[in-house]
């Protein structure tokens, strides 16, 4: 009796599990798919072990973060947003010498994750984000001082998740959540 040949494809890191469960989740929030369809494609990406099993699941799917990524960069001065903008998936935003200020508590966010990479040099930043946000700064290096962020108390599902990534040299940063 012989035995079923082995799938030559190498199991995968969990980090491309999750990279395929936020694709799936986007491809959703889009409109690109059913929440049927979410849910069917979610259970293979779960259950997944390598990569041709993953295939499927993610078939015909728009590639991850296609036209949502949107830079802001500055020398000096100040970059700001507020009021009633329209967050990108993916969010860059520069500055060597200025202040950063994004206020995202009135945006319009589209997506259930944001991912905002910030790469300061000796100026500040401010982020406001909305009132049920999960903001998640893991993955932040900073140079001179630490990031301040108090997360609330009470806090209910269903707000965005806010990812802030980069390096930040000799500014700060300071996440607050709205009041409203």
């Amino acid at each position: 009796m012989t035995s079923p040949p082995e799938d030559p494809s190498p199991v995968f890191r969990e980090d491309d599990r999750d990279s395929a469960v936020r694709r799936v989740q986007e491809a959703y929030a889009e409109g690109h798919i059913s929440h049927e369809e979410m849910d069917e494609r979610l259970d293979r990406v779960l259950t997944a072990r390598t990569h041709s099993e993953l295939g499927p699941a993610l078939a015909s799917l728009p590639e991850q973060g296609a036209g949502t990524t949107s830079t802001i960069a500055a020398a000096g001065g100040r970059i700001k947003r507020r009021g009633a903008w329209r967050v990108p998936r993916m969010l860059k935003v520069a500055s060597a010498f200025g202040r950063v200020y994004l206020d995202l508590s009135r945006a319009v966010i589209e997506h259930p994750v944001v991912d905002i990479e910030l790469q300061l040099g000796t100026g500040r930043a401010r982020i406001t984000v909305p009132r049920h946000a999960i903001v998640d700064i893991g993955d932040l290096r900073t140079g001179w001082k630490d990031a301040r962020y108090q997360p609330p108390r009470r806090s209910r599902p269903g707000g965005p998740t806010i990812r802030i990534t980069g390096a930040m040299g000799f500014g700060r940063l300071r996440i607050r959540h709205a009041w409203r």
